[in-house]
C-alpha cells in the first residue's frame, strides 16, 4: 500500500483496514465498527442502536457492568446484525463488521469512513501543543459528546486562530461529508487513542 493508494482507494475498505493491521487501537476499531454498522440498510433497530451506544461508552471506559451485560445478552439475538463479540474483541472483528455493513452499503463511503477514523498512516500529524487552547479543546469535547459534527468547520476556524496551519487538519475539519465518533482530529485534540 502506498500513500497515494491510501488516499484514493474507493472500492476496497478492507484493504485499507488490513494495511493498518494491529497498529489500530481497540478503541478506534470499536468506534469504526459502530459507525460502519450504522450504515446498514435497512437502518438498525432501536435495540441494535442501543447496543452500539453501549459499545461506544465501553470504548471510552464509561459503560457500566449492567449496560455491558444488557448489550452482551441482546446483541446476538435472532435477526440482529450486531454481534457482541465482534464489537468488543478488537481490530480484526471490526474488519468483519465493516464487511457486514459493506454488504448493505456503498464501499466508497466505507473507504471514507476508514480515513475519517484512522487518518493517514503515511503522514501522521503532530499537533503543536499551542493549538490546544481552551476554546479548541472545549469545542472538540462538545462535538464529541453531543455528536455535533456539523461544528467541525468552526473547530477548523478555532484551530487556525490558535496558529494551526496544517492543511491536513484544516481540510479534514472543513470537508463536506460525514464525521463520526473516532474522528482522528477530534480524538487527537482530546488525547484519545
Amino acid at each position: 500500500m502506498t500513500e497515494k493508494k491510501w488516499l484514493s482507494e474507493q472500492k476496497n475498505p478492507y484493504g485499507l483496514l488490513n494495511h493498518l493491521g494491529e497498529k489500530a487501537s481497540k478503541r478506534k476499531a470499536q468506534l469504526f465498527a459502530c459507525a460502519a454498522l450504522r450504515r446498514c440498510d435497512p437502518p438498525l433497530s432501536l435495540r441494535e442502536e442501543e447496543i452500539l451506544l453501549i459499545v461506544e461508552r465501553s470504548a471510552d471506559g464509561r459503560a457500566t457492568d449492567d449496560e455491558i451485560l444488557f448489550a452482551a445478552e441482546n446483541a446476538n439475538e435472532r435477526g440482529s446484525r450486531v454481534g457482541w463479540a465482534p464489537l468488543v474483541e478488537g481490530y480484526w472483528e471490526a474488519v468483519e463488521c465493516a464487511r457486514v455493513a459493506g454488504e448493505e452499503r456503498d464501499e466508497v463511503a466505507l473507504c471514507k469512513l476508514v480515513r475519517e477514523v484512522f487518518s493517514n498512516p503515511f503522514r501522521p500529524v503532530a499537533f503543536d501543543p499551542s493549538w490546544l487552547t481552551s476554546t479548541v479543546t472545549q469545542l472538540a469535547e462538545r462535538i464529541y459528546q453531543e455528536r455535533s459534527f456539523d461544528r467541525m468547520p468552526i473547530l477548523a476556524d478555532a484551530l487556525q486562530d490558535a496558529g494551526c496551519n496544517n492543511e491536513d487538519v484544516l481540510n479534514h475539519c472543513r470537508r463536506p461529508g460525514e464525521h463520526v465518533r473516532g474522528c482522528w482530529v477530534v480524538d487527537t485534540i482530546l488525547g484519545k487513542a
